[in-house]
């Protein structure tokens, strides 16, 4: 099972990439904890999305903060605790830190960043899920949270390449990759034991799957 193996799962990927819908049913599938982002509870998100360049650095603080205050605890667990799986990595803050902020902005970002990361573990296994920016634009604007309307495709196809960059160089924990735009893992019990199968099968520490692949 996957959780004998690894305690603390993170899915990963850009924004409408289903990350969220995931680590749900992974939790519910195996019965463990699942620990989530709270995107609502930022006040400073919908008026990002507005004016970006006036709102990123509160945007960004409020998350950074949030996301730290979620996962310190981790790094307590043990055999006798449950099992956690996240739908967000907290190492990846600097990757959204580094899309929106200015030269300087990010300069005081970085120090207080640095400081709060030495509180939150690595994850055992992160699962890192793909999509083309055409796909992600696709879902985002058919789920039409009202926050997210304002989104711009520009945004998005650079929000995507922003997550490629940064898994090509991310080596903190083993990464599995999904290619998930022919996986229906929320509706459809077929591809979800499959993709489940090829987790529980990986052995390298990075490893590629694809439906039909």
């Amino acid at each position: 099972m996957l959780f004998n193996k690894y305690r603390y799962v993170v899915v990963e990927g850009p924004i409408g990439v289903g990350k969220t819908s995931l680590a749900r049913r992974l939790a519910e599938h195996y019965e463990v904890t699942a620990l989530l982002e709270k995107p609502e509870e930022n006040p400073f998100l919908a008026r990002f999305y507005e004016d970006p360049a006036r709102h990123a650095l509160s945007t960004q603080l409020f998350f950074l903060f949030q996301r730290i205050d979620e996962v310190r605890h981790l790094a307590q667990l043990d055999l006798f605790s449950n099992s956690t799986v996240a739908d967000y990595l907290f190492d990846k803050d600097v990757l959204f830190a580094r899309l929106n902020l200015s030269d300087d902005e990010f300069a005081l970002y970085q120090n207080i960043y640095h400081s709060l990361a030495l509180q939150a573990p690595a994850p055992d296994l992160v699962i890192y899920l793909q999509a083309s920016s055409e796909a992600l634009i696709e879902r985002v604007r058919r789920r039409a949270i009202s926050y997210e309307r304002q989104i711009t495709d520009t945004y998005l196809t650079r929000l995507a390449q922003a997550y490629s960059d940064f898994f090509y160089h991310y080596d903190t924990a083993p990464v599995f990759i999904v290619n998930s735009e022919n996986l229906n893992f929320v509706d459809s019990d077929e591809d979800f034991a499959l993709l489940l199968q090829r987790i529980e099968g990986m052995r390298g520490q990075r490893e590629f799957f694809s439906k039909g692949a």
